[in-house]
């Protein structure tokens, strides 16, 4: 049996597909489905999240500089997140108090899932990535600036979807009433709550 040699890289890689599957099953679609359709980002994500996950695991030194990039987009997504929806201070920790059109019963999972994605990626990068690699962690995280941009047009095209074409992976966003959610929203980009 081999050893798995970059743990926290392969949590990172799990996250990200916890990230991606928590939103589809929520009904808030896939990243990049508005480029792709659904079964395009589908099997983008099919080949990108194994591909990943098996570099990770096996480790060499060939994958030092895809790795880091791979841990900073990671930790760069995770930040996106927290900027771009509604959070509250609750003792010193960030929360998303309203997102993607999830319900508020959903957010604390959420949030949990978006934590291990950032904080795994961060630990990936401090104790398994090469210091003279870590620049590529850099460049990864600027690359989540563009997601910001990507996440608003998900966001509103999603909605059109919801309202245009119902269905499974567009559920969270059909209009319904949206109990329990702060000022009878479920989330809209730049919201800020409390302080």
């Amino acid at each position: 049996m081999a050893t798995m040699r970059r743990p926290w890289h392969v949590l990172t890689c799990l996250a990200a597909a916890s990230h991606h599957v928590f939103e589809l099953g929520a009904g808030t679609g896939l990243v990049f489905q508005p480029y792709l359709g659904l079964a395009g980002a589908g099997a983008l994500w099919s080949v990108v999240l194994p591909s990943w996950l098996i570099a990770a695991a096996r480790g060499s030194s060939r994958w030092d500089r895809p790795l880091a990039f791979a841990a900073g987009l990671a930790l760069g997504g995770t930040v996106v997140h927290y900027t771009l929806w509604p959070v509250e201070d609750r003792n010193g920790l960030l929360v998303l108090v309203a997102a993607e059109g999830l319900r508020p019963g959903q957010l604390p999972a959420y949030n949990a899932v978006l934590y291990a994605w950032g904080l795994s990626a961060l630990v990936a990068l401090v104790k398994e990535t090469p210091r003279g690699a870590r620049r590529w962690a850099a460049a990864g995280a600027l690359g989540a600036v563009p997601l910001r941009f990507s996440a608003r047009h998900h966001f509103r095209w999603i909605k059109e979807q919801a309202r245009a074409n119902p269905a499974w992976w567009n559920r969270a966003l059909v209009e319904s009433s949206p109990e329990g959610c702060p000022s009878g929203r479920r989330g809209t980009p730049g919201e800020r709550v409390g302080g």
